[in-house]
């Protein structure tokens, strides 16, 4: 299943449908990806979680490296504003930020 779906991640890469990718998964999983990203030449970063788990950024090198300074601690300790650079769909990554910083989100009720 890790690499059916990891496949679908780098067709979405190539026609350019997202620029970063988090996949967690199982570390005995990651040594054939790997080598499908160093020999298609795709950035990308791995986050040791524990013994068993893993998780693997990729995608275009100038959001691959920026992940690569901003993730140095687990992701769950992350501010809001470093997991808001990890980014989401925009309106996601904005109503995750705001329910992260404790705010509600806003809502316009006069037109």
């Amino acid at each position: 299943m890790t690499l059916r779906i990891f496949n679908h991640n780098v067709y979405e890469f190539r026609r350019g449908v997202r620029c970063l990718f988090l996949m967690t998964m199982a570390a005995h999983d990651l040594p054939p990806i790997l080598v499908r990203l160093e020999g298609s030449q795709i950035e990308h970063f791995v986050q040791q979680v524990n013994a068993e788990k893993v998780n693997l950024f990729f995608g275009r090198t100038a959001f691959v490296q920026t992940t690569r300074s901003i993730v140095t601690k687990p992701l769950c300790q992350l501010t809001p504003e470093e997991d808001f650079m990890l980014g989401y769909d925009r309106e996601q990554q904005c109503e995750r930020y705001l329910s992260r910083c404790g705010r509600p989100p806003f809502v316009c009720t006069s037109h």
